[in-house]
């Protein structure tokens, strides 16, 4: 098989757990090819955590899952210093957020010191604890869910953790007929995925859209449309001037490409 139809046979292993979502699924595995973390707003109870947990099975590598609560405090996720008596020294104890797949669940529930804490990990892949800095494992994915903001006891994002995204993936509820598939696996075992690929196949695929050749027209393109966010008059929407806080980052730009690429090989181009 080549790389398109690997990919290809690794969605339809998560569909045999994932009623639907078609959009939201090739989207997450765009982000995974792009070395992109990934934010998925929805209700509760559409499925964003099984997404995660059951894309996470089938591509391998190690998963951690992080309950992000009220009560939650930063070392929680990226670890800490611990004493121990035996010895009269401290030794450090790394947090979970060091993983191949990290599932950052419900991401808005904790304040944002805690949302702060994944900062350096979604943006350098390393942590510092105590003077000391441990590199992330490759690959380093994080995939959060988040309720939308109008749910109660949510806080929103801080703008540098939101930048540090590459898609903020919309989960919609699903259609009648989806609905209707789904409360009929209830009616027996619920199937599960199988895994397909180990973490240095998942590293090969993403240095392989590396590869995919960009034309500098397209990449010119992309750099335009992040330039317009900023300046909305470039492109004559003056009347919308007000409606923007803020203009996309450079990291848009590179986002737009390393994603354009992963989808030209997810679909064999």
């Amino acid at each position: 098989m080549n790389s398109a139809q690997r990919i290809e046979h690794a969605l339809f292993e998560v569909r045999r757990v994932i009623v639907g979502q078609a959009r939201m699924l090739e989207r997450v595995m765009v982000c995974v090819l792009a070395r992109g973390h990934a934010l998925l707003e929805g209700v509760p109870g559409i499925g964003k955590t099984l997404t995660v947990r059951t894309v996470a099975d089938v591509l391998g590598g190690s998963f951690s899952r992080i309950q992000f609560t009220p009560d939650l405090i930063p070392a929680d996720i990226v670890g800490t210093r611990i004493y121990r008596a035996s010895t009269e020294s401290f030794d450090i104890e790394v947090g979970p957020v060091l993983a191949n797949f990290v599932l950052a669940d419900e991401i808005n529930r904790a304040p944002a010191k805690v949302q702060s804490a994944l900062l350096e990990a979604m943006g350098e892949r390393q942590v510092t604890i105590g003077g000391s800095t441990f590199d992330a494992p490759s690959p380093f994915i994080v995939l959060a869910t988040q309720n939308p903001i109008e749910s109660e006891g949510v806080y929103p994002l801080p703008e540098a953790q939101r930048d540090r995204f590459l898609m903020r993936i919309p989960v919609d509820y699903p259609s009648a007929a989806q609905e209707r598939a789904i409360v009929a696996r209830m009616h027996r075992q619920a199937p599960t995925a199988s895994r397909l690929f180990e973490a240095e196949d998942i590293e090969s695929l993403q240095a392989e859209a590396d590869e995919v050749y960009v034309d500098e027209n397209v990449s010119d393109y992309a750099v335009r449309i992040v330039l317009a966010t900023r300046d909305l008059e470039l492109v004559g929407l003056d009347e919308f001037a007000g409606a923007l806080a803020y203009g996309a980052s450079p990291r848009a730009s590179i986002g737009l490409v390393q994603g354009g690429k992963a989808l030209a090989l997810m679909r064999g181009r």
